[in-house]
């Protein structure tokens, strides 16, 4: 299969799903790959490196997506979207239960979209797994910075010093990004709550953490409460593929001190809070209700060297079953039919299905 990994175009987008490892284990299992000249110069993959690797540099985006299967970061963009030919793989983020338009646009297109953000295994999400985890972690640097005085915040060192409490932080969700977002918090001697609403989870991080770290029982109340007293607020919610349940509401923010931060990791799917937008690392954060929000649709490429290598190893064994057999890999592998959201005009995932109002067509019957 001819294979294309391009420069991603979206703003600060520094990661690839192939390091030049990766495109040595395709071209050796028999695959053409074209990598976009520059595509990760910027973290440290030169082009040299995809070239020793067996790739061929092409010049320009319209030359990879010449290619059968595209294989990306983050959802196509618009002069991307335009690129795009009937009956070609698209394998990336695509997070299209918050987007209509886009859902439109890649149904018009006829392409086939795969998303990472819905594959799945043994209950969990592979390849969105290690962009939680680092995202996670970012949510609290970025936090932290933006607690800064110069930055609109109320001016609360989150380890606070000898005599002066910590500052306060809430993490709302104890999947991948809050566990991540916790172990920094609380390594930073922040004073930290985490909501879920599974008591497992709960307990299971009341034993890890003996003491150092709150739960609570993510209810309405309890979220009113943590929510408004928080310096910090960590949106961490998930439904895989579905558009993100807005449990902090624009009262709840009004009720925050002057200067606290909300840091809407749950951006990509539309974000858990009533007063969330996208940003982006351009501009990272705006000030709504008087609380400093960041919420930036790509903070892992914030870090994109370890992101990249962190996510093109959780990728490499979908890509190389997708180029050996096609759609032939999703049919067999139940967790990789689940990444299946768009199939030549017709949407195959349901929750993609319900919160953008297509059709749902069952991709078995395809």
């Amino acid at each position: 299969m001819l294979i294309g990994i391009p420069k991603e175009i979206k703003d600060h987008e520094y990661r690839v799903a192939v390091t030049p490892d990766g495109v040595a284990e395709l071209v050796a299992a028999g695959h053409k790959v074209l990598v976009q000249t520059g595509a990760a110069m910027r973290i440290g993959f030169a082009d040299e490196a995809y070239r020793a690797a067996g790739a061929q540099i092409v010049a320009d985006a319209a030359a990879v997506y010449a290619a059968e299967l595209i294989i990306k970061v983050k959802e196509p963009q618009p002069a991307e979207i335009a690129l795009l030919r009937e009956g070609q793989i698209v394998f990336g983020y695509l997070h299209l239960a918050a987007d209509r338009e886009l859902t439109t646009q890649l149904l018009n297109s006829k392409i086939i979209g795969v998303g990472f953000e819905t594959v799945t295994h043994a209950g969990g999400t592979p390849l969105l797994a290690p962009m939680s985890a680092v995202a996670g972690r970012i949510a609290v640097l970025v936090g932290a910075q933006a607690l800064a005085m110069a930055n609109g915040g109320s001016g609360t060192l989150l380890s606070g010093v000898a005599g002066v409490a910590p500052g306060r932080v809430a993490i709302i969700g104890a999947g991948m990004v809050g566990a991540n977002a916790a172990q920094l918090a609380v390594g930073m001697g922040a004073d930290v709550t985490l909501l879920d609403r599974s008591m497992d989870k709960l307990r299971h991080f009341d034993q890890l953490y003996q003491g150092r770290l709150k739960t609570r029982y993510s209810d309405a109340a309890a979220i009113a409460a943590l929510v408004t007293e928080a310096d910090l607020v960590i949106g961490a919610v998930l439904l895989p593929g579905k558009k993100a349940p807005k449990l902090v509401s624009r009262q709840m923010v009004a009720r925050m001190r002057p200067g606290s931060v909300l840091v809407d990791v749950s951006i990509d799917q539309g974000g858990c809070a009533e007063t969330s937008h996208p940003t982006s690392h351009s501009n990272p954060t705006y000030i709504e209700e008087g609380v400093v929000h960041y919420c930036v649709t790509n903070m892992p490429s914030a870090f994109a060297r370890t992101a990249t290598q962190a996510l093109a190893a959780a990728v490499l064994p979908y890509a190389v079953q997708l180029a050996n057999r096609g759609m032939a890999a999703l049919l067999a592998d139940k967790g990789f039919l689940d990444g299946l959201n768009v199939y030549r005009g017709a949407v195959t995932h349901p929750a993609v299905a319900e919160d953008t109002g297509h059709a749902l067509i069952d991709p078995r019957a395809l």
